[in-house]
């Protein structure tokens, strides 16, 4: 009888130790399969965020204030640069009021008055604005100088309409 026990135990005991490494072998299984997943996807958001990076540096080239050149010419001046952009950017928006056209619009507002919504300083010279009137829209390139009282004088240098259909 006792050896009858010891042997349905030792049954018992295999089959419940055969029972946990299945069970264990699944689980680790699925967790490689989702370590795998993981990696794959830390590998394509690397490569995303490297292409990201490569088009942020692209697309501020022509940014003011990451133009060193640009800043340090109204450093030598005196000035700081972003309140230099803050005065441009006040300069061109601030014109813009009810019932009449922003004087720097290059064009009269045909459907409404026209706005400058939208400003990109260059560099230390130039700007690009973008302006409509609700239904006609364009962009115009200009120059810029801070002359000595701090006030901006802007010279509108080109600007087109788009066309509308």
């Amino acid at each position: 009888m006792r050896k009858s026990i010891l042997l349905y135990l030792f049954i018992f005991s295999l089959l419940f130790l055969i029972f946990i490494y299945i069970n264990d072998k699944k689980i680790l299984d699925a967790r490689d399969a989702e370590i795998k997943d993981l990696q794959t996807q830390v590998d394509r958001m690397e490569g995303e965020k490297d292409s990201l990076a490569e088009l942020s540096i692209k697309q501020n080239y022509f940014k003011f204030l990451g133009n060193d050149d640009a800043m340090t010419y109204f450093e030598n001046k005196g000035l700081e640069a972003e309140k230099v952009v803050a005065k441009v950017e006040e300069e061109l928006l601030d014109k813009n009021k009810v019932n009449t056209d922003n004087p720097y619009a290059p064009f009269p507002g045909m459907d409404g008055d026209m706005r400058i919504n939208k400003i990109k300083i260059l560099n230390h010279k130039w700007l690009i604005a973008d302006f409509t009137d609700g239904k006609y829209w364009g962009e115009a390139f200009y120059t810029y100088f801070v002359l000595e009282d701090g006030t901006v004088e802007l010279n509108l240098e080109k600007s087109f309409l788009y066309p509308t259909d």
